[in-house]
């Protein structure tokens, strides 16, 4: 039986600009590491795999949060041509609930990120879209 959400992982080639961005919606460096070779390898499925793994946490919040950040430095990271695109098969975008979204919209935009779209109502919330690192979407939520 699945008790609750652990972590989302992300690829990324600039690290410091990703950390930035999580950092603007409240996560917190928790730990960073290298991890090489094996039991990383064979686990992951990434022969000769060396990349900074960074942990960041969401502050204050129960249940723990974590969003995973790998910087490959070997193998090259595989670019995926479609990853803005949200008609594409497989993961679609993650997405926070938020208190004032148009306070972190505000936030955001004024550390350099940029929202996707207008703010729209559905299914008593408000939404939006952020451009997130890597072209990865990253909505926010304010449920009424």
């Amino acid at each position: 039986m699945l008790k609750r959400f652990d972590h989302l992982t992300i690829v990324v080639r600039d690290i410091d600009r990703a950390k930035a961005f999580f950092a603007v919606l409240g996560f917190k460096e928790a730990m960073s590491v290298v991890i090489a070779g094996e039991p990383f390898a064979s686990y992951m499925g990434v022969p000769g795999i060396e990349a900074e793994h960074v942990t960041l946490v969401l502050e204050n919040v129960s249940p723990r949060t974590e969003i995973q950040l790998l910087r490959y430095r070997h193998p090259d990271p595989l670019p995926d041509p479609h990853i803005h695109d949200l008609n594409k098969l497989g993961m679609n975008h993650i997405c926070f609930a938020v208190d004032d979204i148009e306070a972190e919209i505000a936030t955001l935009r004024a550390n350099g990120f940029s929202t996707r779209n207008e703010v729209m109502d559905f299914h008593s919330r408000k939404l939006v879209f952020i451009e997130g690192p890597e072209g990865v979407t990253v909505e926010l939520s304010q449920w009424r």
